[in-house]
């Protein structure tokens, strides 16, 4: 399953970069719609990577990730693990706007379901996500911008 999509954000492209490369409980209330704290927890971490599991609030789903942030602008990740797929990875690039805030776009690509389930998933994902994921992404990085640092 492969699908790209792009939006704008009021988030300053360091505000957008730090909220997907902040591995500390932080991420957690950035990501509030969407990380489950039950299922969260940094495996490994180091200057320019992570080992991450995440699921989804309201779901079963979870899945383990190596992210990679070396190129500016840049956040890339590695599935590892999950209930419902066996391979995947993914790509966040970063760019500031002219008029301010940032362009953000992402690529996602997560294969290989695993079983009936993974397949149901990976389906809902294909359908649900291109919508879902831009505009539960601009709602936290658009709060992003109004927190005080």
């Amino acid at each position: 399953m492969l699908f790209r999509f792009t939006f704008d954000t009021r988030a300053a492209p360091e505000q957008v970069v730090g909220a997907f490369t902040d591995v500390s409980d932080r991420r957690l209330t950035v990501w509030r719609r969407t990380l489950d704290p039950a299922k969260y927890e940094v495996r490994e971490a180091g200057d320019r990577w992570a080992v991450v599991r995440e699921g989804s609030a309201g779901t079963r789903i979870w899945v383990l990730l190596r992210y990679e942030w070396s190129e500016p602008g840049t956040i890339r990740w590695t599935l590892i693990d999950s209930d419902h797929c066996r391979r995947g990875r993914g790509e966040v690039v970063v760019a500031a706007r002219p008029d301010g805030g940032s362009r953000v776009d992402a690529t996602i690509d997560h294969g290989a379901p695993r079983g009936l389930r993974g397949r149901v998933i990976l389906l809902g994902q294909r359908v649900v996500g291109p919508v879902a994921f831009p505009r539960l992404w601009r709602t936290a990085l658009d709060e992003l911008a109004t927190t005080p640092a």
